[in-house]
C-alpha cells in the first residue's frame, strides 16, 4: 500500500514538474537575444545572425522569416509585447532599453523576413 501511494506522489510530482517546464520550452526567441521572443508565425533564421560583444555594449543582428505574416502585424506584435520586457518605444519599429536600441527593418528580398539590429545607444 505505501509503494503505491509514493507512486501518486511521485507521479503527480513528475505531471506537475513537465507542466511547469513545458511552456519554457515551447517559448522562442529570437536567436542571439534570449531575452526578445520571436512572434508565433515566424522562423528563427539561425545562420543570417552576428553576435559581437564591444566595451559599449552587445551588437546583435538576426533575422526571421515572415511567412504568412505580414510587416503590421510583426510591428503591433513587438509595440505590445516589447513594453511588458522594459522596452520603450521610441519610433515605429523602433525601442530603447537600458542603454541599447533595438530596430525592426524589413529588407527587401525574394523572401519576406524581418531583421532585429540591436545595439548599443538609446
Amino acid at each position: 500500500m505505501k509503494s503505491l501511494a509514493r507512486l501518486r506522489v511521485f507521479a503527480a510530482a513528475g505531471l506537475i514538474w513537465l507542466a511547469l517546464g513545458l511552456p519554457a520550452a515551447l517559448a522562442q526567441f529570437v536567436g542571439g537575444i534570449d531575452d526578445l521572443p520571436l512572434m508565433p508565425g515566424l522562423t528563427d533564421i539561425p545562420d543570417a545572425g552576428v553576435v559581437f560583444e564591444t566595451p559599449a555594449g552587445r551588437i546583435v543582428e538576426a533575422q526571421a522569416l515572415m511567412g504568412a505574416v505580414d510587416r503590421k502585424a510583426v510591428l503591433d506584435f513587438y509595440d505590445a509585447t516589447l513594453p511588458q520586457l522594459g522596452w520603450s518605444k521610441t519610433a515605429r519599429g523602433q525601442y530603447g532599453r537600458e542603454g541599447e536600441t533595438l530596430n525592426l527593418e524589413f529588407p527587401a528580398g525574394p523572401l519576406p523576413t524581418v531583421r532585429f539590429r540591436l545595439a548599443p545607444g538609446g
